[in-house]
Protein backbone atom coordinates (compact mmCIF):
# COMPACT_ATOMS: atom_id res chain seq x y z
CA UNK A 1 0.00 0.00 0.00
CA UNK A 2 1.27 3.32 -1.21
CA UNK A 3 2.53 6.11 1.90
CA UNK A 4 0.03 8.97 1.77
CA UNK A 5 1.68 12.26 0.69
CA UNK A 6 0.32 15.84 0.48
CA UNK A 7 -1.75 16.89 -2.22
CA UNK A 8 -0.51 19.59 -4.79
CA UNK A 9 -0.28 20.56 -8.50
CA UNK A 10 2.55 21.75 -10.04
CA UNK A 11 2.12 25.20 -11.95
CA UNK A 12 5.69 25.37 -12.92
CA UNK A 13 8.59 22.70 -13.71
CA UNK A 14 12.03 23.38 -14.45
CA UNK A 15 14.17 20.09 -13.52
CA UNK A 16 14.94 19.37 -10.52
CA UNK A 17 13.06 22.18 -9.25
CA UNK A 18 9.02 22.89 -8.64
CA UNK A 19 6.38 25.58 -8.10
CA UNK A 20 3.83 23.76 -6.53
CA UNK A 21 0.25 24.42 -4.98
CA UNK A 22 -0.51 22.35 -1.59
CA UNK A 23 -4.17 21.79 -0.73
CA UNK A 24 -4.64 22.82 3.27
CA UNK A 25 -3.84 20.18 5.53
CA UNK A 26 -3.29 19.19 9.15
CA UNK A 27 0.31 18.53 10.53
CA UNK A 28 1.35 16.89 13.92
CA UNK A 29 4.71 19.20 14.95
CA UNK A 30 7.38 19.45 17.91
CA UNK A 31 10.20 21.72 18.76
CA UNK A 32 13.58 19.17 19.02
CA UNK A 33 17.25 20.74 19.93
CA UNK A 34 20.84 19.65 18.05
CA UNK A 35 22.18 18.85 15.32
CA UNK A 36 20.53 17.91 12.38
CA UNK A 37 21.12 13.83 12.56
CA UNK A 38 20.14 14.12 16.11
CA UNK A 39 17.34 16.33 16.22
CA UNK A 40 15.90 13.99 13.46
CA UNK A 41 16.37 11.29 15.18
CA UNK A 42 14.38 13.10 18.60
CA UNK A 43 11.51 14.95 16.47
CA UNK A 44 10.99 11.60 14.89
CA UNK A 45 10.57 9.44 18.28
CA UNK A 46 7.69 12.39 19.72
CA UNK A 47 5.63 12.48 16.66
CA UNK A 48 5.82 8.41 15.97
CA UNK A 49 4.61 8.32 19.49
CA UNK A 50 1.73 9.90 18.59
CA UNK A 51 0.60 8.49 15.89
CA UNK A 52 0.89 5.01 17.29
CA UNK A 53 -1.23 5.31 20.22
CA UNK A 54 -0.28 7.98 22.48
CA UNK A 55 -3.27 9.98 21.70
CA UNK A 56 -6.62 10.09 23.07
CA UNK A 57 -9.41 9.88 20.19
CA UNK A 58 -12.54 11.88 20.33
CA UNK A 59 -14.80 8.32 21.00
CA UNK A 60 -12.47 7.75 23.55
CA UNK A 61 -9.17 4.90 24.07
CA UNK A 62 -6.26 5.80 21.43
CA UNK A 63 -5.71 5.40 17.61
CA UNK A 64 -2.69 4.45 15.62
CA UNK A 65 -2.88 6.58 12.63
CA UNK A 66 -1.21 6.19 9.10
CA UNK A 67 2.20 7.31 8.64
CA UNK A 68 2.41 9.91 5.84
CA UNK A 69 5.37 11.30 3.72
CA UNK A 70 7.24 13.12 3.96
CA UNK A 71 8.49 14.09 7.87
CA UNK A 72 9.80 17.09 7.14
CA UNK A 73 11.93 19.44 9.32
CA UNK A 74 12.87 23.44 9.58
CA UNK A 75 14.95 25.79 11.43
CA UNK A 76 13.51 28.29 14.26
CA UNK A 77 15.09 30.74 16.68
CA UNK A 78 16.75 29.36 19.21
CA UNK A 79 14.45 30.22 22.38
CA UNK A 80 12.81 28.29 24.71
CA UNK A 81 9.11 28.36 23.44
CA UNK A 82 7.74 24.62 22.21
CA UNK A 83 6.78 24.87 18.59
CA UNK A 84 3.81 22.19 17.62
CA UNK A 85 4.58 19.49 15.41
CA UNK A 86 3.42 18.79 12.15
CA UNK A 87 3.25 15.91 8.90
CA UNK A 88 4.96 15.51 6.56
CA UNK A 89 7.99 15.55 8.85
CA UNK A 90 9.93 18.46 8.08
CA UNK A 91 13.32 20.01 9.76
CA UNK A 92 14.68 23.73 9.18
CA UNK A 93 17.68 24.68 11.47
CA UNK A 94 18.36 27.67 13.30
CA UNK A 95 21.01 29.65 14.86
CA UNK A 96 24.81 29.48 13.31
CA UNK A 97 28.03 27.30 13.90
CA UNK A 98 28.36 26.55 17.64
CA UNK A 99 25.03 27.77 18.41
CA UNK A 100 22.34 25.72 19.81
CA UNK A 101 20.31 24.47 17.14
CA UNK A 102 15.97 24.56 17.23
CA UNK A 103 14.32 22.83 14.91
CA UNK A 104 10.48 21.98 13.97
CA UNK A 105 9.47 19.01 12.42
CA UNK A 106 6.28 17.49 11.21
CA UNK A 107 4.43 14.97 9.92
CA UNK A 108 0.99 15.64 8.11
CA UNK A 109 -1.92 13.84 8.80
CA UNK A 110 -3.39 11.36 6.86
CA UNK A 111 -6.34 13.59 4.52
CA UNK A 112 -9.03 11.62 5.88
CA UNK A 113 -8.79 13.01 9.48
CA UNK A 114 -10.13 16.65 10.44
CA UNK A 115 -9.28 18.84 13.70
CA UNK A 116 -12.54 17.42 15.07
CA UNK A 117 -11.57 13.85 14.25
CA UNK A 118 -8.29 13.65 15.11
CA UNK A 119 -6.89 11.80 17.95
CA UNK A 120 -4.87 14.69 20.07
CA UNK A 121 -1.69 14.05 21.64
CA UNK A 122 -1.10 13.13 24.99
CA UNK A 123 2.27 14.31 25.12
CA UNK A 124 2.05 18.11 25.15
CA UNK A 125 5.61 18.17 23.03
CA UNK A 126 3.19 17.19 19.91
CA UNK A 127 0.74 20.05 18.95
CA UNK A 128 -1.82 19.64 15.64
CA UNK A 129 -2.03 22.66 13.36
CA UNK A 130 -4.01 23.72 10.45
CA UNK A 131 -1.69 24.79 7.21
CA UNK A 132 -4.42 26.45 4.72
CA UNK A 133 -3.90 26.48 1.29
CA UNK A 134 0.10 27.11 0.28
CA UNK A 135 2.51 27.98 -2.52
CA UNK A 136 6.28 26.07 -2.09
CA UNK A 137 9.39 26.28 -4.53
CA UNK A 138 10.86 22.81 -4.08
CA UNK A 139 14.44 21.50 -5.26
CA UNK A 140 14.12 17.15 -5.58
CA UNK A 141 17.69 15.49 -4.95
CA UNK A 142 18.55 11.99 -3.75
CA UNK A 143 21.12 10.14 -1.41
CA UNK A 144 21.56 11.49 2.02
CA UNK A 145 20.45 14.51 2.99
CA UNK A 146 23.37 16.00 5.07
CA UNK A 147 23.76 19.51 6.36
CA UNK A 148 26.49 20.67 3.72
CA UNK A 149 23.89 19.25 1.06
CA UNK A 150 20.93 21.22 2.49
CA UNK A 151 22.84 24.28 2.72
CA UNK A 152 24.19 23.97 -0.76
CA UNK A 153 20.62 22.93 -2.20
CA UNK A 154 18.56 25.65 -0.29
CA UNK A 155 21.48 28.24 -2.41
CA UNK A 156 21.00 27.08 -5.04
CA UNK A 157 16.95 27.23 -4.68
CA UNK A 158 17.16 30.69 -3.60
CA UNK A 159 19.43 31.29 -6.56
CA UNK A 160 16.60 29.55 -9.11
CA UNK A 161 13.89 31.33 -7.22
CA UNK A 162 15.35 35.11 -7.21
CA UNK A 163 16.55 34.24 -11.11
CA UNK A 164 12.22 33.69 -11.94
CA UNK A 165 11.46 37.07 -9.14
CA UNK A 166 10.09 34.38 -6.69
CA UNK A 167 10.47 36.02 -3.10
CA UNK A 168 10.90 33.77 -0.62
CA UNK A 169 7.88 34.30 2.22
CA UNK A 170 9.22 31.37 4.77
CA UNK A 171 12.25 29.74 5.55
CA UNK A 172 13.80 26.58 3.90
CA UNK A 173 11.81 22.81 4.55
CA UNK A 174 13.93 19.90 4.41
CA UNK A 175 11.46 17.26 3.51
CA UNK A 176 12.52 13.72 3.57
CA UNK A 177 10.27 10.56 2.05
CA UNK A 178 11.93 7.20 2.70
CA UNK A 179 12.30 4.99 5.65
CA UNK A 180 16.02 4.66 6.79
CA UNK A 181 16.75 1.26 5.50
CA UNK A 182 16.05 3.03 1.23
CA UNK A 183 19.45 2.84 -0.35
CA UNK A 184 21.31 6.51 -1.09
CA UNK A 185 20.60 6.47 -4.63
CA UNK A 186 16.84 5.84 -4.11
CA UNK A 187 16.02 8.20 -1.48
CA UNK A 188 13.96 11.31 -2.21
CA UNK A 189 14.77 14.90 -0.48
CA UNK A 190 13.22 18.27 -1.39
CA UNK A 191 14.11 21.54 -0.47
CA UNK A 192 11.02 23.66 0.30
CA UNK A 193 10.49 27.21 0.53
CA UNK A 194 7.36 28.84 0.88
CA UNK A 195 6.23 31.86 -1.22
Amino acid sequence: MATEEPKYNVIKKSAPFELRAYAPKIIAETAVSGDLDAASSAGFKLIADYIFGNNTAPAGGNEKISMTAPVTMESVPNQSKKISMTAPVSMAQAGGQGEFNQWRMHFVMPSEYTMDTLPKPNNPAVTLREIPKSHYAVYRFSWFASEEKVAQKTKELLAWMKSNNITPTGKAELARYNPPWTLPFLRRNEIMIAY
